[in-house]
């Protein structure tokens, strides 16, 4: 049973669903030992006390899943506490979800919570507020209200096409590109699990199922980005009709 919170709590928004360990462990399909596990280790809080019972918020399913990205990434337990814990306490599950984002399979390091100094020390320049538009828009970074979150290494690869002229408005123009294709990416990728891979198994709720899925999202955005570089190399090698008289 869902039970509704009536008063705020750290980790919690007034009038918020709460859930129940069973609940939580279910929809994270994970195991209550795990879930303790990672309790103890300071990667998720512990539950909200109400009673002699304990709850479960948004909080604790963002953060959650957060650490079940970063272990599908292939990242050591070590390397996961170091980045939780950098996050701070009072970050939304919309923050959590932001790191998420950021996170890629080709990734050799996490991203980095920087301060405009550090951003800039790291850049090698001083970055002017439409540098950083321009590294927002190119996914490089994400402002936070204590400074960025950076992905430190791609962001020389963002630095030099803004020396290179690149400008904003084409990065702007290409996450929203990104962002609507990926959308209907992931509707018919789910349509096909559902529809030719749920029913090869007895339970979609198992852990081997889940199992399979996990393994799969890294080839899958592999796919997804051998299938992008080849469409740009045919496109690169048809001719462009001119346009006006």
């Amino acid at each position: 049973m869902t039970v509704m919170v009536t008063a705020t709590a750290p980790g919690e928004g007034s009038g918020d669903a709460l859930l129940t360990l069973e609940e939580l462990t279910q929809r994270a399909g994970i195991t209550v030992r795990t879930l303790r596990f990672y309790t103890s280790r300071g990667l998720v809080p512990p539950p909200i006390r109400r009673g002699r019972s304990g709850f479960y918020s948004a909080d604790h399913v963002a953060r959650l899943e957060l650490v079940q990205e970063l272990q599908a990434h292939g990242f050591t337990l070590a390397a996961i506490e170091k980045y939780v814990a950098g996050i701070p306490a009072d970050a939304t599950p919309e923050d959590i979800a932001l790191a998420r984002t950021m996170l890629a399979p080709w990734q050799a390091d996490l991203p980095v919570e920087m301060s405009h100094e550090q951003l800039e020390a790291k850049a090698g320049r001083s970055l002017s507020e439409e540098d950083i538009a321009t590294l927002n828009a190119l996914g490089v970074l994400r402002v936070r209200e204590s400074g960025y979150l950076v992905a430190s290494n791609q962001l020389a690869i963002g630095v030099r096409l803004i020396d290179l002229g690149f400008p904003r408005s084409v990065a702007v123009a290409a996450a929203q590109i990104y962002a609507a294709h990926g959308d209907q990416m992931a509707k018919e990728l789910h349509d096909v699990v559902h529809r030719e891979l749920a029913p090869l198994y007895d339970d979609v709720e198992s852990d081997h199922f889940r199992e399979v899925m996990e393994r799969l999202k890294p080839l899958s955005v592999g796919g997804l980005v051998t299938a992008y570089e080849a469409a740009v190399a045919r496109a690169a090698r048809t001719p462009r009709r001119r346009t006006g008289g």
